[in-house]
């Protein structure tokens, strides 16, 4: 089976998706070891390639490939032109278009990922511009795919809801932790919080910033480390925000760090935050409670459905109760104990492997209806 891969966010700075896509590529180097090759496709030199193979211990795999293509950048147009030419002439059984959208024009049946849609049900988190794009390209990649893969109960009913997509065609498929459960659980001395992820509107860091400095105030040890591209629309300074408090000295913004060092904060934080009001899935708190890191979420359905009750809840506008909540996983409350003795059983629950299946499942099953 020849399997073509949209492949682009697996280069430069790597986020959600290329992390997402990595772990998938790295399960089925182990899973699918006959009858399969996986074609990458991205506007990136084969020198980026040879490198990124070697990342993922891919280089003596010969069922993956990768096509270096053309075209002056790796948005909508190079997807539409470049890669929809290149996947039709590949021969190709299936596609994989793992970030939202597929080329529209393309000759074999492909599954697409869609992660969420806040940007049908939040327009207002988007400039115009992108709004349309991402809304446009969504609802009609989906409604030509074969599958839709998405990451939970309830982003496949919002997808149901606004793009009004059969629920037959939508798979879900939650995503893995990234590391070996139950790593460094236990006290620890740091009274570092963090926040890692994009840094959307939805995910409301001022309210965290503004929490943060109630509990910094109580506890001088306190730091917070925010990790994240600022994504915010309408823009917001979150230096700004963190001089208005005054406490700049123990605040950390940065926009990316690589992987490694990601891991070393999960390792060392004993908070984790994530306000989001808004998720497909909301990662990040899963792979800190991976390392033992408890997290500070909103209380939506969402983090419900993900994380039960190994995490603790907060209201929305509610900065007391957020700071209440910051210090009681700050020390080593009964709180924090209740959330970790919680962790094996939820993280049960998602494993890359798992992910990796589900997902192989449904490309198989498009490439077998497409000959049917």
């Amino acid at each position: 089976m020849r399997i073509g891969i949209d492949a682009r966010e697996l280069f430069g700075k790597t986020t959600g998706v290329g992390r997402y896509l990595t772990n998938l590529l790295i399960e089925w180097s182990g899973q699918c070891t006959i009858g399969y090759t996986f074609i990458l496709y991205s506007p990136s030199s084969e020198q980026h390639a040879v490198d990124l193979f070697n990342r993922l211990k891919l280089t003596n795999n010969p069922a993956f490939k990768h096509r270096s293509l053309g075209g002056g950048g790796q948005g909508t147009l190079w997807e539409q032109s470049h890669l929809c030419k290149a996947a039709n002439s590949d021969s190709l059984d299936v596609f994989f278009a793992p970030n939202y959208s597929a080329p529209l024009l393309l000759q074999v049946p492909f599954v697409l990922a869609l992660h969420d849609v806040s940007y049908f049900s939040r327009p207002d988190w988007f400039n115009w511009r992108e709004g349309i794009r991402r809304r446009l390209l969504a609802a009609k990649s989906a409604r030509l795919a074969h599958t839709v893969l998405t990451l939970s109960q309830f982003s496949r009913k919002e997808i149901v809801d606004h793009l009004n997509i059969n629920s037959d065609r939508i798979m879900i498929t939650p995503l893995g932790t990234s590391r070996s459960r139950g790593q460094d659980i236990g006290s620890r001395e740091s009274r570092l919080v963090l926040f890692a992820g994009s840094c959307f509107t939805r995910r409301r860091l001022p309210d965290l910033i503004r929490a943060f400095a109630i509990v910094q105030n109580r506890d001088s040890r306190a730091r917070l480390s925010i990790v994240g591209d600022n994504r915010t629309y309408p823009h917001i300074d979150l230096k700004s925000v963190v001089n208005s408090v005054g406490i700049p000295n123990y605040v950390s913004i940065e926009s990316w760090i690589s992987d490694d060092d990601l891991m070393e904060l999960y390792r060392k934080a004993k908070v984790f935050a994530f306000l989001s009001e808004y998720e497909g899935f909301g990662l990040p708190p899963l792979e800190a409670l991976a390392f033992g890191t408890p997290s500070v979420m909103l209380d939506t359905k969402i983090a419900r459905e993900i994380m039960g009750e190994a995490a603790s809840f907060v209201p929305l506008n509610d900065i007391r109760s957020t700071a209440i909540a910051l210090s009681e996983l700050l020390w080593d409350s009964p709180k924090r104990t209740a959330i970790l003795n919680a962790a094996t059983e939820v993280l049960d629950r998602y494993t890359w492997a798992d992910t990796a299946r589900r997902t192989m499942r449904a490309v198989e099953q498009a490439a077998t209806d497409r000959y049917d």
